[in-house]
């Protein structure tokens, strides 16, 4: 920042000093035509974030909390704000989220707080927790964002606050003339993460006809030759005969060579249709355009914002488009009456394959695992296009014959004839006035306010869901017609009153607050089928599918009070309080106090450094705090809002009569899940602010989990809900900036950070240590979600069998006799812990760099350690059906007696035991954004009456680099995998005009 000042607070004969509100102080010589350069004076332009119910000093925090620039944000092409927030903080993880355009992310904030309730961070825009979607805010309408990690920064919002708090500051208007800001970006994408390694059609033939050589071998105890042969008479039947023969030159009963064993070398495809290749659009088109204006007077100020987004999806049909608009007033009607109203609107369509999961409709599935033999389009005999009476090939529904699962099923054709869509109206509004002054004229009054805010969300989703009448899972019912409506409405209602004030060397800042929230989510749908044709509504069909309504109320009353206090900007306290009551438990536990204490010691401010120059600021910082949780999640993972209650479920009519039964049990004891939160801090700033270093750490204690008892089955229950396990997440964070270069005309600052989290479950229930699902296992002692499943031992070079190590217990428990094995059953009983998702150090490597008008900012992302299972992968190793394909790490198998490998012998349908084999290092490093602008000279704006035009670059999640191709090891935060829409790489370029 440049200042020619030439006004002098004090001069001698030969210098003069140069002064600046914040601005460093500079003494220079006196001569002619002097050109001084002054620089920000970190102490005076100390870094002010917004925090609960107010604003605070970073200086001065003495919880724990992050500043994230906006501009990291607007200028990435992002539909949602979730996915911009990776590698932006310490303590923060995020899932890869799904590249549907238009769904967000998962975001954990300091470890995993809870095992059956929500660990998701609270959202609050503007003052106000926010339940309108993600997806509906624009992040170029965002000022700044503060992510709250620990108790002392996000107690007062109690109960909402336990995961911690994503705070959202929309831009504000200031004074002077009206700024008029363009701006537009268009970009292509493609998939971020590459497909799994599949065999070819060759591989694929080879490995069929050695898994039925195999399984009549060592199954069905036939010789080696006769083995052979019968497996060659089989290979038509099982690969759908010759209609799905691509080898034209050879039928399947002579593609192998009986001399050989293998596929002859000269067949020739007539067709390698990949059904991946025809679903992707690997330069699917977004573009986007904000209209924003700003400015106001000395008492009014406002912002109005304009937006559209188109974003095709690279599977194809699929997109989202979004137009919001936003506005923003604050008047200063009188100088103790403050008012001000934010408002936005957001309709959004997104349009998506409905199918989910391991369904062989899902395109993620069926199109990058199934038998490569299969053309998308009907075939003749000598392997052509089949044609329409318009000239063009006919998709292949396998209706002549495809073998396996896949019957009357096309990918491309589900996509192009089904049809999902969701429809989001969100609307929401910030409003509130404020009373009082922080003049001196109001003597005894001064700092005195009171505020009254208001804050409304709205959501109206309206779904649709068709499967149509000719092909696939609704073909012999006509085709199915689902319709969904959701109406979601909340609002907070708070009052705070306020005290501020400084005398002398003491500072005071109290606050005391009353809150009301109240939630209400309403559900309607209804499903036909028999439908008529081209008409997606209703009326038409003639059989009902479905039908079902129900509402979801829940109610939070708080009372709070927040203390803070200050001595000579050296020495900081502060206290907080917040009392809240959830209608989610029993009148008599519906109440939990919350609370936290803080301090933080500025020690560059005692006498003993303030010679010493290049340490600009020291201080170091304690907390610790209580907060609760009340969002335990049922088996869907939404939301329980009747923890306590008796449920009765009244589907199953008694003939014409209502007939019911009861499906939860009554406990009016189950009350808050709580978490006790410490916090230890020391941040720098060192030789001339060029290098600042902040490092923390936390140990946060979960009690009183929300879990499902067990009880006998006996009872007619499995369980009940109730309070009773302990948990645990500790870990450091380290964040570093570096500025080694910092002169007049070029600027490069690199930034790193590395967080580690440490967890461990302390409690389960009193029946048992141990909570155990799939390949999970949540046990006392151990990090939640441990992998539990058998250790492979190698392969057996005499057959090719997996081996296992198994072994034996005593009276007392313990392992005894340990050995290698290949019965499979008895490693389904001799299971090892293997270690969690957790990693040992994640984070993000970033820097930037400016020159002149030019700047390039690069993001990158890393974790280290951790395991993820892979069952996508284990999938392709260990086939089911004849119709799925193998990963090409399936050609280093076992295939005849005295071979050494790790991949046992090719079965289909084979018995297996799961084992850590498929367990996969969770280690991970990303380029995650790449961004070149450059500011167009001023000279050039002036002459073009314009303020300023930046164009700019940018590349998204540009490349990751992991221990497997085809895994995301960021799906989830357990360590799966899932046949899951990809995340996108994003290339896109932009302009910005300010008018």
């Amino acid at each position: 920042m440049k200042h020619s000042i030439l006004y002098p607070k004090y001069s001698s004969a030969e210098t003069l000093v140069i002064s600046f509100v914040g601005m460093k102080q500079q003494e220079v010589s006196v001569k002619p035509h002097v050109i001084v350069v002054l620089h920000p004076d970190a102490e005076v332009l100390d870094e002010v974030m917004v925090v609960a119910y107010g604003t605070a000093k970073k200086s001065s925090f003495t919880g724990s909390a992050s500043n994230i620039d906006n501009k990291k944000l607007e200028l990435r092409p992002i539909t949602n704000v979730s996915k911009g927030l990776e590698g932006q903080t310490t303590g923060l993880l995020t899932t890869s989220g799904s590249g549907q355009p238009g769904e967000s992310s998962k975001i954990v904030i300091r470890g995993y707080g809870s095992i059956n309730a929500s660990q998701n961070p609270l959202y609050v825009v503007d003052g106000i927790p926010y339940d309108g979607d993600l997806s509906s805010i624009n992040p170029a309408d965002i000022e700044s964002m503060t992510v709250l990690k620990d108790a002392s920064a996000g107690a007062l919002y109690g109960a909402r606050g336990a995961n911690g708090v994503v705070m959202i500051n929309t831009k504000r208007g200031k004074e002077g003339k009206t700024s008029v800001t363009w701006r537009s970006t268009v970009g292509w994408s493609s998939r971020a993460i590459p497909e799994y390694d599949m065999v070819n059609q060759k591989d694929f033939v080879q490995l069929t006809y050695e898994a039925l050589r195999n399984g009549y071998v060592f199954t069905s105890g036939y010789n080696w030759a006769d083995a052979e042969s019968q497996a060659r008479a089989d290979l038509s039947s099982t690969l759908g005969g010759e209609l799905y023969n691509p080898f034209k030159n050879y039928t399947w009963d002579n593609i192998i060579d009986p001399a050989t064993g293998q596929v002859r070398a000269d067949a020739t495809s007539a067709w390698n249709e990949r059904w991946m290749d025809a679903l992707l659009n690997n330069n699917a088109f977004r573009h986007e355009h904000q209209l924003g204006l700003n400015g106001g007077t000395e008492k009014t100020k406002y912002m109005f914002s304009l937006g559209y987004l188109n974003e095709d999806g690279i599977l194809t049909t699929t997109g989202f488009q979004r137009y919001n608009a936003r506005a923003n007033v604050n008047s200063q009607v009188t100088d103790w009456f403050n008012a001000f109203v934010n408002t936005s609107l957001s309709h959004s369509v997104q349009n998506y394959s409905d199918y989910t999961d391991a369904s062989t409709s899902n395109v993620w599935y069926s199109s990058q695992f199934v038998s490569p033999l299969f053309p998308l389009y009907v075939k003749d005999a000598e392997g052509n296009n089949v044609l329409d009476e318009n000239g063009n090939p006919q998709l292949d529904y396998g209706e002549n014959g495809r073998p396996g699962s896949y019957n009357d099923y096309n990918p491309l054709g589900g996509l192009v004839d089904d049809k999902a869509e969701i429809k989001n109206d969100v609307a929401s509004m910030r409003t509130g006035l404020t009373f009082g002054s922080d003049k001196d004229s109001y003597g005894v009054l001064k700092g005195l306010k009171f505020a009254v805010n208001f804050g409304l969300d709205y959501r109206s989703q309206s779904s649709m869901s068709y499967m149509n009448m000719y092909h696939g899972n609704q073909a012999a019912a006509g085709g199915l017609l689902i319709k969904d409506n959701r109406r979601m409405q909340s609002y907070t209602f708070n009052q705070l009153l306020t005290w501020n004030r400084n005398f002398g060397l003491h500072g005071f800042d109290v606050m005391l607050g009353h809150e009301f929230y109240a939630y209400k989510y309403e559900y309607l749908q209804a499903g036909k089928t028999n439908l008529v044709d081209g008409i997606l509504e209703l009326r038409p069909g003639t059989t009902l599918d479905a039908a079902d309504s129900f509402t979801h109320n829940y109610r939070i009353e708080s009372w709070m009070g927040r203390f803070n206090y200050d001595f000579d900007e050296k020495y900081y306290f502060s206290a907080s309080v917040r009392r809240d009551g959830s209608s989610r438990f029993y009148k008599d536990n519906r109440w939990g106090t919350f609370w936290s204490v803080g301090g933080n010691w500025r020690i560059s401010k005692e006498a003993f450094l303030q010679d010493v120059k290049w340490i600009n600021n020291l201080s170091v910082k304690l907390s610790y705090g209580q907060q609760g949780n009340d969002n335990i999640l049922n088996s869907l993972g939404t939301s329980d809002y009747y923890l306590w209650q008796s449920l009765y479920s009244l589907e199953w009519a008694n003939a014409n009569q209502i007939g019911g039964f009861i499906s939860t049990l009554e406990n009016k004891n189950v009350t808050w899940e709580k978490s006790g939160n410490m916090n230890v801090g020391v941040e720098a700033q060192l030789f001339d602010n060029r290098v600042a270093i902040n490092a923390e750490y936390y140990n946060k204690k979960t009690v009183d989990m929300l879990l499902s008892y067990p009880m006998a089955t006996s009872t007619g229950f499995n369980d009940y809900n109730a309070n009773v396990g302990n948990m645990r997440n500790s870990g450091f964070e380290l964040e570093l900036r570096v500025t080694p270069v910092r002169t007049d005309d070029f600027n490069w600052d690199i930034i790193w950070m590395g967080s580690t989290v440490k967890n461990k479950v302390l409690k389960l229930t009193g029946e048992s240590d141990e909570i155990i699902s799939d390949v999970f296992s949540i046990k006392e002692g151990m990090p939640v979600n441990t992998f539990y499943m058998a250790k492979s031992a190698g392969v057996d070079p005499a057959t090719g069998a997996q081996l296992y190590w198994v072994y034996d217990t005593d009276e007392n428990g313990n392992r005894i006799n340990e050995r290698i094995s290949s019965d499979y059953e008895k490693a389904a009983t001799s299971k090892y812990y293997l270690g969690s998702r957790i990693p040992d150090l994640y984070g993000s490597l970033g820097t930037s760099l400016s020159w002149k008008g030019l700047d390039l900012s690069i993001l990158t992302t890393y974790s280290i350690g951790g395991k993820v299972y892979d069952s996508l992968y284990a999938g392709s190793m260990n086939n089911t059906y004849f119709n799925n394909a193998w990963n090409t790490h399936e050609l280093r198998r076992w295939q005849k007696p005295g071979d050494i490998t790790d991949v046992p012998r090719v079965e289909v349908g084979g018995t297996y035991t799961t084992t850590d084999r498929f367990l996969i290092d969770a280690s991970y490093f990303t380029i995650k954004n790449i961004t070149l602008g450059y500011n167009l000279p001023k000279a050039w704006m002036n002459k073009a009456h314009l303020n300023s035009v930046r164009v700019f670059g940018s590349v998204d999640n540009l490349a990751i680099f992991s221990h497997l191709k085809g895994m995301d090891p960021q799906y989830n935060f357990a360590g799966e995998t899932n046949y899951s829409y990809s995340p996108n790489k994003t290339f896109s370029f932009g302009v910005e005009v300010n008018f």
